[in-house]
């Protein structure tokens, strides 16, 4: 792996970085890749689970530059910022996930994230080096650093939350996971506004109680 997105990240004021099972990302050639960026690398988490990793974040967008058959939906990185900012006080925590610099994210991994993104390009060989791409994703992203921040409260109508509250709805009509519906409206969750977050708090919650 090379280690020049770290400067990417740094440059674009993000400063938490979590690698999973990673090569040696301390020796002296990464040091010298991510040219005054070092404290990243050092202050880097290190895992070797990916759905362990992702437990603290509220939000996960996974990213490819292919088509994979997991997910239906593809969200363009242009239209990212204005999606986390409809998500309003329902989402805190966002994770960006990045895949190995030749294969990019196995299908299982990007089961994990709530959406997956993707960079257009103006070719048919949708090729860049992860450097690259991690960059793109700072740079626009970066953009809301510059809004007022925020601290929340624990929120007991946040996304995370109504994952779970769908999650038990979904089971008592009798959609199981193996059904192809199931993943499907969980993914379709992923792109609700934060008003839209709310009113389906409000509907799970009473459907839920009326079937106990």
């Amino acid at each position: 792996m090379e280690f020049f997105f770290v400067l990417a990240v740094k440059t674009m004021e993000f400063s938490e970085l979590t690698l999973i099972n990673p090569c040696d990302y301390l020796s002296d050639r990464a040091r010298w890749l991510a040219h005054a960026s070092n404290d990243i690398l050092e202050q880097a988490k290190v895992l070797d689970n990916l759905p362990y990793a992702l437990k603290s974040f509220d939000f996960v967008i996974g990213t490819t530059a292919k088509k994979r058959s997991v997910k239906k939906d593809y969200f363009p990185l242009s239209g990212l910022t204005q999606l986390l900012v409809s998500k309003g006080n329902s989402v805190n925590k966002v994770a960006i996930v990045f895949g190995r610099e030749e294969s990019g994210l196995k299908n299982q991994e990007l089961k994990c994230c709530d959406i997956v993104s993707t960079v257009p390009l103006q070719t048919s060989y949708p090729s860049r080096n992860l450097a690259q791409a991690i960059m793109l994703y700072a740079y626009e992203l970066s953009k809301l650093n510059y809004r007022t921040e925020t601290h929340y409260a624990e929120n007991k109508e946040s996304f995370p939350a109504l994952k779970q509250k769908a999650h038990a709805a979904l089971r008592e009509v009798g959609f199981k996971k193996e059904t192809n519906i199931y993943p499907r409206f969980m993914e379709r969750l992923s792109f609700l506004t934060q008003d839209d977050v709310h009113l389906l708090h409000s509907f799970c919650n009473k459907f839920l109680e009326n079937e106990k």
